[in-house]
């Protein structure tokens, strides 16, 4: 039986409302995604200096203590360094913004997406007094989105990592890195013929190399994902010093918007 003109019109507006539907539900990067949230019992109101990301001492003050251990969004230490908006769901006790982490430890309790520090569970309340009654719930609903990572007047940093070997061994971490992007390939170059070679992630944030290159050293930075999708190489203006020591600190002098 042939369709009368009006019926392949509102099959042709059925089509195109659930084409959009499914890609907004596809595409959605501000969408919040409903979870569970425990935090470190036996760790003091900040982080931890053990984390899976390499980050030590730094990891525990970054972001002045607001940060977290992750389950799947730890994805094999390509989430080290993500920020995220969490935010309780208890009406009673916890404030509408919630509290902005960074994801510095790997780690899970009873299906939880986020093990927070104790200063980033309590700054979900509403009050100080609030926040220390969700403390005593040991757990809460929440709902989490990926958001950019702000560090006002710094640059992207080079800490290179204390089991580095001058000049048979070099692992570095890389800190303070804004927006919304991963770095998912790291090169390490000679700057005087500018030969590279790619590093292996080690563990977490920290990628290592045995035999680095000699000389002044530039840091290569592949950045994926983000609001555009888009893969962009990232290179420093600054390099690291041909004789570099574990432990150094070295400014890049770039920063992402």
């Amino acid at each position: 039986m042939a369709l009368s003109s009006q019926h392949l019109l509102l099959l042709l507006l059925f089509s195109l409302l659930s084409f959009q539907s499914l890609a907004s539900a596809t595409t959605c990067s501000n969408c919040f995604t409903q979870s569970k949230a425990a935090y470190y019992p036996n760790s003091d109101k900040e982080g931890t200096e053990n984390g899976a990301c390499g980050y030590g001492s730094f990891g525990a003050t970054l972001n002045g203590g607001d940060v977290s251990a992750a389950s799947n969004l730890y994805r094999n230490g390509v989430g080290c360094g993500a920020c995220y908006q969490v935010r309780c769901t208890n009406s009673n006790y916890c404030s509408t913004n919630g509290v902005t982490i960074v994801i510095t430890d790997s780690g899970a309790s009873d299906n939880t997406d986020f093990i927070l520090s104790q200063h980033a569970f309590a700054e979900m309340g509403q009050t100080a007094d609030a926040g220390a009654s969700l403390l005593a719930l040991g757990w809460v609903g929440i709902e989490y989105r990926r958001v950019s990572c702000s560090y006002p007047n710094k640059n992207i940093t080079f800490k290179i990592d204390e089991s580095s070997n001058f000049p048979y061994y070099l692992a570095f971490e890389i800190w303070y890195l804004q927006g919304n992007q991963d770095i998912t390939a790291v090169q390490l170059c000679e700057t005087v013929n500018f030969t590279c070679k790619l590093l292996e992630r080690s563990h977490g944030a920290v990628w290592a190399v045995v035999s680095p290159p000699s000389g002044p050293l530039s840091v290569r930075m592949l950045l994926s994902g983000g609001d555009d999708g888009d893969d962009a190489w990232l290179v420093p203006t600054n390099n690291i010093s041909q004789n570099w020591t574990a432990g150094a600190i070295y400014d890049s002098g770039v920063q992402v918007e």
